[in-house]
């Protein structure tokens, strides 16, 4: 007999911010949720910006967070797959995480299916209309120039900088992280729809917007964000019949 179907999303927690006080705090509730959802998960999806920063010298990363990476390391040994997105934020992992805790890396967008119900599951950045200065910052970001330059900045520096306009990045968002911009404005709300018009799914997944939201796209479709772990807490799961949007306490 087969094992019951259990997927949980998560994704934007950002750790590293604001500052590593009230980062402490939040990585002791992702560990403590990891632990409670291990208990019966199949597959557990992290989608994108597990950091505020993070880049991968050579010999290097940034210190830190070794209480979550503990956790994912150990569940991945238990035989817990674990998906990891890259975000906008911490799209400069390489192949530490991969090797180090056992986690799939993701860099797009990625089809599954359970149980009958088809999944599109992604961290969300630069999808949809619009963005378009994002859109260029992230090809030159992603560009293996752009990152052997970094590379050369010493750590202590590079580290620094980074932070700093990781920081301006969320002060910029911070006004639209918090309201819901209608169907019509909603960037992956317009994207998912127009993977619709070419194929079908029950389900589009994301993170990105920081939102949880929970939409409904017709023809049996729907569209969920997964919030944060800033301010709301939230994750999705689904149990092989349907899908929900809970909130950790």
């Amino acid at each position: 007999m087969s094992s019951p179907t259990n997927i949980y999303f998560a994704s934007d927690l950002h750790l590293g911010a604001p500052n590593a006080a009230e980062s402490l705090i939040r990585e002791k509730k992702m560990v403590k949720w990891l632990d409670k959802v291990a208990v019966d998960a199949t597959e557990i999806y992290l989608l994108g910006d597990l950091f505020d920063f993070w880049f991968e010298y050579k010999h290097a990363v940034p210190k830190g967070y070794t209480r979550l990476l503990g956790k994912l390391s150990e569940l991945c040994d238990r035989g817990i797959q674990i998906h990891l997105f890259t975000g906008n934020h911490d799209m400069w992992i390489f192949d530490y995480l991969p090797l180090e805790t056992g986690v799939i890396l993701h860099r797009e967008p990625i089809r599954k299916e359970w149980d009958g119900a088809k999944f599109y599951i992604g961290h969300g950045d630069g999808l949809g209309p619009g963005d378009y200065g994002y859109k260029f910052i992230k090809k030159i970001f992603a560009s293996k120039v752009c990152q052997w330059l970094f590379a050369r900045i010493h750590p202590n520096l590079g580290i620094s900088i980074a932070n700093f306009w990781s920081r301006k990045s969320r002060i910029h968002n911070a006004d639209t992280d918090k309201i819901f911009l209608g169907d019509d404005k909603e960037w992956l709300v317009i994207y998912s729809k127009e993977v619709l018009e070419k194929e079908f799914f029950n389900y589009f997944i994301f993170g990105h917007r920081h939102l949880p939201l929970d939409i409904d796209l017709g023809s049996g479709s729907r569209y969920i964000n997964t919030g944060d772990w800033i301010t709301h807490f939230t994750y999705a799961h689904f149990d092989g019949e349907k899908l929900t949007l809970q909130k950790e306490g």
